[in-house]
């Protein structure tokens, strides 16, 4: 487990150089890729969204590819299409470039439903289907999408079953006025993205995947994360809750997390902390909540307040309530 520690944090380090004083984010998008999720990253331009998911990138050595997702894309132009060989009197598939290791989905809601719908399959199995013909993607397949949330013209807003599909929403935010000094002194002469180099292999990621499963959770965490997701159904100010794969992710991802603090069990907080990158952007509020200007993350901070957080076996310390 110490081992599966020092390899996510040796990428939290090497991501660290491009993307500053966003230590939580980098975490949180390292740990989604290693519980097998997808991350989906809303945020204001020029804020380092698509530095993060190219920084992760090249911190390990497999195939990255990019699309910029525009109202023109068309389905083929990600999956692939078949195209006729006169060499071999015969149909050949050219694959796109989603067929890679990490893919990263420049401004996804640019792109027409039917283009979104692509990534479903490919986001959910690990495959797609070609004219008939499944093609298998890598192991480590990770789609990071972005998406600008203040432009609403010419943008079709991902549904919530779509949304479901990714394990995560994250935001960057703004850097401190500190961090933006750094910032523009570091990029005086050259982007840190331009000399970032791979320092993982896709063998030892993997071997940190199969560890992940490993962690071990107690009945407690699994009582606690189940509460939780129950509370959203019954929630007067919601009118979908959580999914049942937004359970398997919380504690998937919860699990991520405590071996990235070099742990082999989940503490109930790592359970709390996720609550809002997992679960955020899955539920929808009701009309009348809406009008009255609740926010989801509001109505979380409420359901939070409501459970308590166990005490975990492992640790001694008195009773609390989530903050």
């Amino acid at each position: 487990m110490q081992e599966c520690g020092q390899i996510m944090n040796n990428l939290l380090q090497n991501v660290k150089k491009v993307i500053v004083g966003k230590d939580e984010p980098i975490k949180l998008a390292l740990s989604c890729w290693f519980a097998g999720g997808h991350i989906l990253l809303e945020d204001a331009p020029g804020t380092g969204k698509t530095m993060l998911a190219r920084a992760i990138a090249q911190s390990v050595d497999v195939d990255f590819k990019r699309v910029q997702f525009t109202p023109d894309l068309l389905p083929s132009d990600i999956v692939g299409s078949s195209i006729y060989n006169q060499s071999t009197n015969g149909f050949e598939f050219i694959a796109g470039p989603l067929h890679t290791t990490i893919f990263l989905g420049d401004e996804i809601n640019r792109a027409t439903p039917r283009t979104q719908s692509a990534l479903l399959e490919s986001m959910a199995e690990g495959q797609m289907t070609v004219d008939g013909i499944t093609h298998k993607l890598p192991p480590l397949f990770f789609v990071i999408a972005t998406q600008n949330p203040i432009e609403h013209q010419g943008t079709f807003p991902l549904p919530e079953a779509q949304l479901d599909r990714f394990m995560m929403k994250l935001s960057l935010g703004y850097p401190s006025p500190k961090d933006e000094i750094f910032l523009i002194r570091q990029q005086k002469h050259e982007h840190p993205i331009m000399s970032l180099k791979a320092i993982e292999t896709e063998s030892r990621i993997l071997f940190v995947r199969h560890h992940v499963r490993e962690v071990n959770v107690s009945d407690q965490v699994y009582d606690y994360a189940a509460r939780i997701i129950a509370k959203t159904r019954a929630h007067a100010d919601l009118k979908l809750g959580a999914s049942p794969r937004a359970t398997i992710a919380l504690v998937r991802c919860a699990q991520a997390s405590a071996l990235f603090d070099g742990l082999d069990y989940v503490r109930p907080m790592h359970v709390h902390a996720l609550v809002k990158p997992i679960l955020g952007h899955r539920l929808v509020l009701t009309p009348e909540a809406r009008l009255e200007g609740k926010t989801v993350l509001q109505t979380l901070d409420g359901i939070m307040r409501e459970i308590a957080v166990p005490i975990a076996e492992n640790e001694n310390r008195s009773p609390q309530k989530a903050s």
